[in-house]
């Protein structure tokens, strides 16, 4: 197997190298092809389970503090919520439905009669009222708890029926009750779900026999799910060619998928996606500070560019965090748009030129891909005079020094946003980590009372005002740089079938994925 490992240390360094986009191509099929067929001297493990490609392994199994994309998606399959969210982003009921006895008191009845915990007990409003109340204890620390502040009190009236006391009038509420209930007793003896998840969804948890596999079971046939940790997306097509995984989504190059779609015996799906991705800014850095820098770093991207070459036109420019056909969104904002002369005008205005350079770090994860897209953008910055220093690390430590705050400039994603409540989460001056995601520390008093103001607005039009205004002042103060909404894609062996996509990129076609 030496020759294949050769081939894929070869195609790392031609995806990292940003060759020509026909030459590249070219030579990604051409190495696909050969190493392929070195493979196939390998025989691949046959078993019944369907394994599932990850390019990151969850952060943590436990929904209380879980803030990555992987593991939400795999908390949606184990557990299960008070409310979830129709295709158009508004609030249904899932384990529970509700009412608004007055503007500060709301009741859930739980209605679902498929509600066993895995451990074999009926989930009741016990566990409701204990699973939001270890998150509004601030000693618990839960990146969760600010957007649970305006509960007052929880009482439960009886197994079924749990009442919330608001301290102000919220609208929004039901659309915060997203989060995974968890068994109280458990919750009481400090049982570590970050390792053995418990609850009461669709699929149960298995085991983890190692930090790059996880097992779960889906409950309605006993179909049982490999998740592989495969960080490397060229690794992960070959082992999808070569029969040693059946399915994966996202996280792939445009130029792998187009190779997958030439392939025979391998099934690929498209469709559009909500997933918001941004250039994350550290404002307590005292380069980033200043208004006019981030203003030239806006001006010196040419998203356009990057959308139709690297992306191969699987993406669509973003504004915003919540995309146009959102009730709350702001179709209204202009784009900054692709201004290399007024970026060095603005970068001449804050002090910088030839000879003081602005110079700044750019941490990344070390997908080969994300760091080839590092490196376009290092070439844009650098166009305009602006020094790009990229730094890309395993998944794990890039996280965790995101939240910590350890960067100047850093890139990733937002998925599965529903409510315009993310705002509270990601921009409050009150969310700063470890009580929220405001990993860049803004800090803004308007945006803070907007916020507020528009939880407490009864009228769904006039809300939606108060979040556009919100919007709009984001978009002015740059505490992030919006890139685009990318696309999701699907692929998998042609004998896997039933798998359904989701506009938030969720898992949830798992429910009824079969093999054939």
């Amino acid at each position: 197997m030496m020759r294949g490992t050769i081939m894929f240390v070869w195609l790392n360094i031609l995806i990292k190298t940003g060759l020509k986009q026909r030459l590249y191509r070219g030579m990604v099929v051409s190495v696909l092809f050969f190493t392929s067929w070195l493979l196939l001297a390998c025989s691949p493990q046959h078993n019944d389970h369907i394994r599932f490609a990850l390019q990151s392994m969850p952060v943590t199994l436990d929904p209380r503090f879980s803030t990555d994309a992987a593991a939400s998606r795999i908390n949606r399959l184990l557990f299960q919520r008070l409310v979830g969210f129709d295709d158009n982003f508004q609030v249904i009921p899932e384990l529970a439905d509700w009412q608004q006895i007055d503007l500060q008191h709301y009741r859930f009845h739980l209605i679902k009669p498929e509600r066993e915990f895995h451990h074999g007990r009926r989930l009741n409003a016990e566990d409701v009222a204990a699973t939001y109340n270890f998150i509004r204890d601030p000693a618990n620390a839960s990146p969760h708890r600010s957007s649970l502040d305006v509960i007052e009190r929880i009482d439960v009236i009886d197994e079924d029926t749990i009442d919330f006391y608001l301290s102000e009038a919220d609208v929004l509420f039901a659309t915060r009750l997203g989060i995974a209930i968890l068994p109280a007793e458990l919750i009481a003896s400090n049982h570590n779900f970050r390792e053995q998840p418990i609850g009461s969804g669709e699929f149960e948890f298995i085991g983890m026999p190692s930090p790059t596999l996880l097992q779960l079971r889906r409950l309605a046939d006993g179909q049982r799910f490999d998740f592989v940790h495969v960080p490397n997306p060229t690794t992960r097509v070959l082992k999808l060619v070569n029969g040693e995984i059946d399915m994966m989504q996202n996280d792939i190059s445009p130029e792998l998928v187009a190779y997958l779609e030439r392939h025979s015996g391998i099934n690929v799906m498209r469709s559009r996606g909500s997933n918001f991705t941004y250039l994350g800014l550290n404002l307590q850095s005292r380069l980033l500070k200043d208004p006019l820098v981030r203003q030239a770093l806006a001006h010196a991207l040419n998203k356009q560019e990057i959308i139709k070459y690297l992306f191969q036109h699987s993406a669509r420019p973003a504004n915003t965090v919540l995309s146009d056909d959102h009730w709350a969104g702001n179709g209204e904002l202009e784009d900054y748009d692709y201004n290399p002369q007024r970026a060095k005008a603005l970068l001449k205005q804050a002090g910088y030129n030839a000879d003081k350079p602005l110079e700044l770090s750019y941490k990344t994860s070390n997908d080969p891909f994300r760091i080839r897209l590092a490196t376009v953008m290092q070439s844009q910055f650098e166009a305009v005079g602006i020094r790009i220093d990229i730094q890309s690390y395993d998944w794990g430590t890039f996280y965790g020094d995101i939240k910590a705050g350890r960067f100047q400039l850093y890139s990733l994603s937002w998925v599965g946003i529903k409510s315009p409540d993310i705002f509270r989460y990601v921009f409050h001056s009150r969310a700063i980590p470890p009580e929220g995601a405001n990993r860049g520390r803004y800090v803004s008093h308007q945006v803070d009372n907007l916020i507020e103001a528009a939880a407490l607005e009864q009228d769904i039009d006039a809300q939606a005002g108060f979040y556009k205004q919100i919007q709009s002042i984001v978009h002015r103060d740059l505490p992030y740089i919006p890139l685009w909404y990318e696309d999701h894609v699907y692929i998998s062996r042609d004998n896997i079938r039933g798998y359904s996509m989701s506009v938030d990129g969720s898992y949830d076609g798992l429910k009824t994925v079969t093999v054939q």
